[in-house]
C-alpha cells in the first residue's frame, strides 16, 4: 500500500503542469456561438479542430481534419476528403465508441446552418461568424459522399472561403455526444462541458478563478508535450504580472505596456514581440441621437487626441489608426485623411451639427485588458477628458466581459470601445464582419451603420476572385468609411507576451490566439 502511494505521488510529482495567466472569462467553451479571443483561447485554440487549419505561427492554409481538398473549375464546389482513425475526447461525461467521421461534420456545420437542427436554437441560437461571412446564402447544400468524403455546393465563387473555414466558428463537434445529449435531455451542456478532437480535453471551469484541461493522449498530430494546461484567469494586468514573477503563472496574456521594460530586465523571463494584425477603435451607434449627424461624428473624430492615448496607454507601442483594417494588410489604403486632433474645429462642427453647447452620452469601456486597447477604463478617462473640452459629457460604464459583449450586440450601448484582431488574413474579415450591414443583425456591426455603396463594394469584392479588383475595391470602401467615419479608428498595437524563462516553442499567432499544443516547459 505505502508503495503504490509513493508510485502514485512519484507520477503525480512527475507530470508535466503549464499554467496561462488569461485576462478574462470565456462566455463559452464553443467557438460556434462566441466571437471574443478570450473564449477562443479556452475553446478552439485547446479542444477542437477543423477541416483546415493555419499552420502554427502564420496565416498559411494546411489540413488538419480534412487530408485534401479539390475545387470544381466554376470554383462553386469543394470536395473534402476526411483524416481516418481521429479520436474524439473520453471524459468524464463522454466516452466516444467511434472515430470522427463525416457525420460530425454535418453535425457541426448544419447546427449553425439548419433551423431544424435539434441544436441549432440551444444556448440563444446565435451563431455570428456564420452570419458575418453570410454562410447561409453561400452555402447551398453539404453532402456526405461516404464516411470519410464530404462536399460542399456554394450559391456563387467566393475568394476567402477556405480561409474562412479554417476559423474558429468552423470547428468540428461529435455528433454522439449530441445524441447522447439528447436522450439524457441535456442538450444545453453542448457549449460549456465540451467534447472536441483537439490536444487538449476539458476538465474543470470555475468563473472568473480557473480552467483546468488534460492532454489528450491520442491526439492526431502527435500527444502535447505538457501533461496538464491551467488558466488561472487574471483580469488585472498587473496582478498577472506579479504572478509570473513568483511563478504562479509561466505565460501572461496582455502585458501591461508600464510593465515591458522591468520584465524585459528580468533575467528569469522573457519577452515576445510581434507586429499587431488588429485595430481598436470608440464606435457610435448611428441609431442613437447625436450620432445620426455625420458632423457630430467628426467633430469627435477631431475631439479624441490619439497621439495622448498612445503615448500614456500603449507606452508609444502603437501607432494612430485611420483605417478600419491595419496596415500590415493588403488593399490597406494608404491616401484616406487622418482626423488629427483639432479642438477648434471639433467645436464648430458641433456647433454647425446643433450642438453648441454639446451633450450628454455614455462611452462603455473595455473591461478586459486586449491588445488593441490594454485599459479601457483609462482610455475611457482620457476620452471623457477630451470630449468635455467640447462641451460633451460622458458618462463611463461598463460591465463584466460577457455581459459587456452581450449586451453590445444587442445595440444598448451610444458609444463603446472595442477593436478586432483579424482572424483569415483577408479584408473582409474587417470591413465586412464589422461594418457590413448583415452584421448589425449578428451583432458585430456595434456602430449600427449600414451604408449601401459601401456594403454594395465589400460585397462584390467578396465574389471577385481576381486580387487586383478586390484590392480596388477594398480600398474605395476604406475611402467611404473615411467620409461617414461611424467610428473613431483609435490604434493599432504591437503584440507582446511575457513568460518563464522555461517556455519553449511558444510562437506568437499572428491572427492573436495563444496556442499551447507546441509549448514545453523545460
Amino acid at each position: 500500500m505505502l508503495a503504490l502511494f509513493f508510485f502514485l505521488s512519484q507520477s503525480a510529482f512527475a507530470a508535466k503542469s503549464f499554467i496561462y495567466c488569461s485576462e478574462g472569462s470565456p462566455s463559452a467553451f464553443n467557438p460556434q456561438i462566441t466571437t471574443d479571443g478570450t473564449s477562443n483561447n479556452a475553446s478552439s485554440h485547446t479542444i477542437y479542430n477543423r477541416l483546415i487549419e493555419f499552420k502554427y505561427g502564420s496565416t498559411e492554409l494546411i489540413p488538419a481534419l480534412a487530408t485534401s481538398w479539390t475545387v470544381s473549375k466554376d470554383k462553386k464546389v469543394f470536395t473534402f476528403k476526411l483524416r481516418k482513425g481521429v479520436k474524439f475526447h473520453k471524459t468524464k461525461y463522454f466516452t466516444p465508441s467511434r472515430n470522427f467521421n463525416a457525420d460530425d461534420v454535418l453535425f457541426s456545420y448544419n447546427r449553425q446552418r439548419l433551423k431544424d437542427h435539434p441544436f441549432h436554437k440551444i444556448n440563444g441560437g446565435l451563431y455570428e461568424y456564420w452570419q458575418y461571412m453570410e454562410m447561409g446564402k453561400l452555402i447551398k447544400d453539404i453532402k456526405k459522399i461516404n464516411d470519410y468524403e464530404i462536399q460542399i455546393t456554394l450559391t456563387k465563387p467566393e475568394a476567402p472561403f477556405l480561409s474562412n473555414m479554417a476559423m474558429s466558428f468552423m470547428s468540428i463537434l461529435s455528433k454522439e455526444y449530441g445524441d447522447q445529449l439528447i436522450k439524457q435531455g441535456k442538450k444545453d451542456r453542448i457549449d460549456m462541458y465540451p467534447i472536441g478532437t483537439g490536444p487538449f480535453k476539458f476538465r474543470k471551469y470555475l468563473k472568473d478563478s480557473l480552467i483546468r484541461y488534460k492532454a489528450h493522449k491520442e491526439f492526431f498530430l502527435g500527444r502535447a508535450k505538457i501533461d496538464n494546461l491551467i488558466f488561472s484567469i487574471t483580469k488585472d494586468s498587473n496582478t498577472r504580472y506579479q504572478k509570473l514573477k513568483t511563478g504562479e503563472c509561466h505565460l501572461i496574456n496582455e502585458p501591461a505596456p508600464s510593465d515591458l521594460a522591468s520584465m524585459q530586465s528580468n533575467q528569469k523571463l522573457k519577452v515576445l514581440k510581434g507586429p499587431g494584425f488588429n485595430v481598436g477603435y470608440l464606435a457610435m451607434n448611428v441609431k442613437k441621437g447625436p450620432f445620426k449627424k455625420l458632423l457630430v461624428r467628426k467633430a469627435i473624430n477631431l475631439a479624441l487626441n490619439k497621439n495622448s492615448y498612445i503615448k500614456a496607454i500603449y507606452m508609444g507601442n502603437a501607432i494612430p489608426a485611420k483605417n478600419p483594417l491595419p496596415p500590415s494588410l493588403w488593399s490597406y489604403n494608404e491616401k484616406t485623411n487622418p482626423y488629427h486632433y483639432n479642438l477648434k474645429k471639433a467645436k464648430e462642427l458641433l456647433k454647425k451639427a446643433g450642438y453648441p453647447n454639446g451633450f450628454e452620452t455614455e462611452i462603455w469601456t473595455l473591461p478586459v485588458s486586449r491588445p488593441y486597447n490594454p485599459n479601457g477604463k483609462k482610455m475611457g478617462e482620457m476620452m471623457q477628458q477630451d470630449l468635455a473640452k467640447i462641451g460633451i459629457k460622458a458618462k463611463l460604464i461598463t460591465y463584466d466581459w460577457p455581459t459587456y459583449l452581450a449586451k453590445s450586440r444587442k445595440g444598448e450601448h451610444q458609444m463603446i470601445q472595442m477593436g478586432w484582431t483579424g482572424d483569415n488574413g483577408d479584408p473582409d474579415n474587417f470591413l465586412g464582419v464589422l461594418l457590413g450591414c448583415a452584421s448589425i443583425a449578428s451583432g458585430g456591426n456595434l456602430a449600427n451603420w449600414c451604408h449601401k455603396n459601401f456594403n454594395d463594394i465589400i460585397l462584390k469584392a467578396k465574389r471577385t476572385l481576381d486580387p487586383k479588383k478586390r484590392e480596388y475595391l477594398y480600398r474605395k470602401a476604406q475611402q467611404i468609411f473615411n467620409n461617414e467615419l461611424p467610428w473613431v479608428p483609435l490604434a493599432h498595437s504591437v503584440v507582446f507576451r511575457a513568460m518563464d524563462n522555461r517556455v519553449k516553442g511558444y510562437k506568437i499567432d499572428p491572427l492573436g490566439g495563444d496556442i499551447f499544443r507546441e509549448i514545453d516547459l523545460l
